[in-house]
């Protein structure tokens, strides 16, 4: 594979240009030709910044070349772009002002010579997830244009499975990377809560937002993460003092100990899903079947925790502009609204009663990651609205999350990464470590890589 393939990988076009196989402008060029050709099928892009990141490119050419020298990506558009305005899938904020710097994770990606080549759409506020836009309209699935991406983080998913860029930005406030990631056959990366810089991004739930990668390969991605970690800029009063953990070099070693949680894990997904997990649990060799009884109250604690909080950041622009807002957003932040303070009270009490028991289950289990199916099911149909989980018909649009939000409001580090199977659409696996520990779970993902389960087949 050339390095100017689509889907060459960020190593490849990486060592290419500093090899000087290839320029950094004549990869950029490339990557923007996809883009604009993509496009007007899969809407992943709300702004291709052409003129950006052809000057980036220049630059990378002229001076030192970075460990992501002249490598090509895009970026959910709730990340600040210098001089871009910070749209964040919304309508209403499309006359506020640009930008006038780029978020802290586009900064450090920059300085480790990868290049913007654009912003991408996303569902209203973060707070979807089909990556059906009311405003600007759906993301559509490469694997199959009729078919959702899942969201939040929907443009970020759908640019790099259709091999536009090798990596993007998102962010996962309850699943918002891991959903698409499984809709969409790419891996993704949430990490701990207070690891990465969330500086110069549009906020959803302080308490919750994540922001990570996407990308084709493990190596890809924990590259990306690496480069993440850097020296840079923090303007995110949730960073943690915790040494970076620089996980590229990490990636080869012992197998990885796994547990399956089981109970409503079991109950809440399709029986595809079941069957990959299954799957994917025989890389690992003799698995734990681990007994998580708190999820169900874990997820409904980050249900709650999360209507709140979105509604009090909004409420001010909603009350005079509430039919410029995407109706069913607007209706979650006014419930968000109305809830009474003691049911948010216990919402946080169990959000630590069931980091607890989580905690407890890896030592108890002597596990290092958890295995759990990222959605209930593979991409479903664009404008459906009702699914079928275990016979029972369930509204489509929050059932999505079923299996990311339990591990939402604790903030744990998931690797999420594609199963495949021939013929059928991907659908990914959560490997859910305990905090500090993404190098273990992008481990488990370098075992199920080496396995052949997450070979990415090309969209087009």
């Amino acid at each position: 594979m050339s390095a100017l393939a689509p889907f060459a990988t960020a190593s490849e076009i990486a060592d290419a240009v500093k090899s000087g196989t290839v320029t950094a402008r004549t990869v950029i060029e490339a990557a923007l030709t996809r883009a604009h050709q993509s496009n007007p099928t899969i809407n992943a892009f709300s702004a291709v910044l052409a003129e950006r990141a052809l000057a980036s490119a220049d630059a990378v050419a002229a001076g030192p070349k970075g460990p992501l020298a002249g490598v090509p990506f895009a970026v959910k558009n709730l990340c600040d772009l210098t001089g871009e305005t910070t749209l964040a899938g919304a309508k209403i904020t499309a006359s506020d002002p640009a930008a006038t710097q780029d978020a802290d994770m586009v900064q450090r990606l920059e300085a480790a010579g990868a290049i913007c080549i654009g912003a991408l759409h996303m569902g209203e506020f973060a707070y979807d997830f089909t990556g059906e836009n009311a405003h600007y309209g759906p993301v559509r699935n490469p694997h199959d244009t009729s078919r959702m991406t899942g969201g939040s983080s929907s443009g970020s998913g759908a640019a790099v499975a259709a091999g536009v860029v090798p990596l993007a930005l998102g962010s996962d406030t309850n699943g918002s990377l891991r959903v698409p990631s499984s809709l969409c056959g790419v891996l993704s990366l949430k990490p701990t809560y207070g690891r990465l810089s969330r500086g110069g991004t549009y906020p959803f739930v302080d308490s919750l937002d994540h922001i990570g990668p996407f990308a084709r390969t493990v190596d890809d991605l924990a590259a990306t993460y690496d480069a993440m970690q850097a020296p840079g800029p923090v303007r995110d009063h949730a960073i943690a003092d915790v040494p970076p953990e620089f996980t590229r070099a990490q990636l080869a070693g012992p197998p990885v100990r796994v547990g399956v949680p089981r109970g409503f894990f079991d109950e809440c997904s399709g029986e595809e899903a079941l069957a990959r997990r299954a799957e994917a649990a025989a890389v690992f060799g003799p698995t734990v079947d681990i007994d998580l009884p708190g999820a169900k109250a874990g997820r409904a604690g980050a249900y709650l925790i999360t209507n709140a909080e979105a509604a009090a950041f909004h409420l001010e622009r909603l009350q005079p502009h509430a039919n410029e807002f995407d109706r069913d957003t607007r209706d979650r932040l006014l419930a968000g609204a109305l809830l009474p303070a003691p049911w948010i009270l216990r919402a946080q009490r169990v959000r630590r009663w069931w980091q607890d028991q989580v905690l407890t289950a890896f030592k108890t289990a002597n596990v290092a990651v958890f295995l759990v199916p990222a959605t209930p099911f593979t991409a479903p149909k664009i404008g459906q609205n009702t699914l079928t989980i275990a016979g029972r018909e369930v509204p489509l649009r929050p059932s999505l999350g079923l299996l990311a939000q339990p591990f939402s409001c604790i903030g744990l580090p998931v690797v999420t990464v594609p199963v495949f199977a021939p013929g059928a659409l991907p659908i990914g696996m959560q490997l859910i470590a305990p905090p500090w520990k993404e190098s273990i779970a992008l481990r488990a993902a370098a075992q199920l890589e080496a396995a052949g389960f997450t070979t990415h087949p090309p969209t087009a």
